[in-house]
């Protein structure tokens, strides 16, 4: 036995059906698409989510809420972790350098949560009413970036 001698298993081997090549071969004519029907036509592709008929999941399920396609999505910091970072003056340029934020957004906005124990300078687009109270009784600045404070 060698190599020139090894072949696969009987049955293993078989040839693909092919199918619409005349009567002959046995599979012409309708080519096994039956007669009449929509399967049967070229050109037929079913719509998505069809389910043979049945009122399909995504008309059955309740439709609830809706998007707001104006909100406006800010980058969000809390005072615990501006207090945790190296530095005395805090805007969003340095806070994305440093990695703190990933996106900006539509801007930065600072919230109140965690302590602050220094004076800190901080620039951004917002600033909740917490977070600009403890930065100003720390002794530290709240710059706003282009219009009011929220």
């Amino acid at each position: 036995m060698n190599l020139s001698n090894l072949k696969p298993p009987a049955g293993q081997k078989k040839n693909r059906k092919r199918i619409g090549r005349g009567m002959g071969s046995g599979l012409g004519k309708t080519a096994t698409r039956g007669h009449k029907g929509a399967r049967s036509i070229s050109g037929y592709s079913i719509m998505r989510g069809f389910e043979g008929g049945q009122m399909p999941l995504h008309r059955r399920l309740p439709k609830r809420g809706f998007t707001n396609i104006f909100k406006k999505e800010f980058a969000v910091i809390n005072l615990g972790r501006l207090n945790k970072l190296e530095g005395d003056t805090f805007s969003a340029d340095s806070l994305m350098a440093a990695g703190v934020i990933k996106k900006l957004g539509e801007g930065l906005k600072v919230l109140g949560s965690g302590e602050l124990t220094r004076a800190i300078t901080v620039e951004a687009h917002q600033f909740s009413a917490s977070a600009k109270q403890k930065i100003e009784a720390a002794g530290g600045k709240v710059q706003v970036i282009g219009g009011a404070a929220a």
